[in-house]
């Protein structure tokens, strides 16, 4: 019986795991595998405790918790050189890259259609040292999610990120940044702007061209010229109106950015602060296995 390691974070979103465990053991052990349970604390010791014993009798590792969760462990991985799989359960707030990856958000469901899935190999990006596995940005929005606190991310869902930036708005200082890359240029100012290995940020979908497994990343600057036009272009991706970029915004595609800005700005990957000032981003295309879930069965 091959073994399942399962790193979960009992703070993340609005579903309490503790209360799915047994019947994850369950499902798993009815699927053939040995599941080892595993708490994350976010502490020094972690990577030795989560991965000392992994070796070739584990098929996957699955992830419960939102995308900063499954980044924190993506790293852990990275920096061991384990080419482990990665499943993920989707239990955080926006769940981006759970979404990317098309699994269900019933725990249950995803659960079964996780062991019915095919292992895949997707790109990752990573931004100095680290990588990430959905987006890098900086601007408005950006350190929203670090400042939000847990309790009103897990009552209020994504629209905490959505009205904790636009409450910014008025008061936000827009950026002037410079990006260099072998996919377009571009120098000036900035309300925000993203690097994209996956499509959604906080599920509103800005990288409508974006694929995860294309060798590329997708540049996305919001230059914010008038607030007003700023604000329809939000809602414009609320709505998710895919037909093609509004006015105001820059798009291409690019394996190897530098970003630089004039002042000292914060930075963030997939919700957690990301690396400072000047920041090389690169695409490490196929760098990390997953497990896509088996679609919905046909009626």
């Amino acid at each position: 019986m091959q073994k399942v390691r399962f790193a979960y974070n009992p703070k993340a979103g609005e579903t309490v795991i503790t209360d799915w465990l047994d019947n994850i053991i369950d499902i798993y052990q009815r699927g053939g595998y040995s599941i080892m349970p595993y708490r994350l604390a976010f502490t020094e010791t972690e990577e030795t405790d989560l991965l000392d014993d992994i070796d070739g009798s584990y098929h996957h590792i699955l992830v419960a918790g939102g995308d900063g969760t499954v980044n924190y462990v993506v790293n852990l991985l990275k920096r061991r050189n384990l080419d482990l799989p990665v499943a993920v359960l989707p239990t955080g707030t926006a769940n981006d890259f759970a979404n990317t990856l098309g699994v269900p958000s019933d725990i249950e469901k995803a659960c079964r259609r996780i062991l019915g899935g095919e292992i895949r190999r997707v790109d990752l990006g990573r931004a100095n040292d680290e990588y990430f596995v959905n987006v890098f940005s900086c601007g408005l929005f950006t350190d929203v999610s670090q400042k939000t606190p847990t309790i009103l991310k897990n009552t209020f869902g994504k629209l905490a990120y959505y009205f904790g930036g636009l409450g910014e708005l008025p008061n936000f200082r827009k950026m002037h940044i410079s990006i260099e890359s072998d996919g377009g240029n571009y120098e000036g100012p900035s309300l925000i702007f993203f690097v994209f290995n996956g499509r959604t940020a906080g599920q509103m979908r800005f990288a409508y061209l974006s694929e995860i497994d294309d060798g590329l990343l997708d540049v996305i600057v919001i230059k914010g010229d008038r607030p007003i036009e700023t604000v329809r272009t939000i809602f414009h991706f609320i709505k998710r109106n895919t037909k093609d970029y509004p006015a105001g915004i820059v798009h291409f595609k690019s394996r190897d950015i530098l970003l630089h800005s004039y002042n000292e700005e914060t930075t963030d990957i997939d919700g957690q602060p990301g690396p400072r000032f000047p920041v090389r981003i690169a695409c490490e295309p196929g760098a990390l296995r997953v497990i896509c879930p088996q679609k919905k069965p046909k009626k």
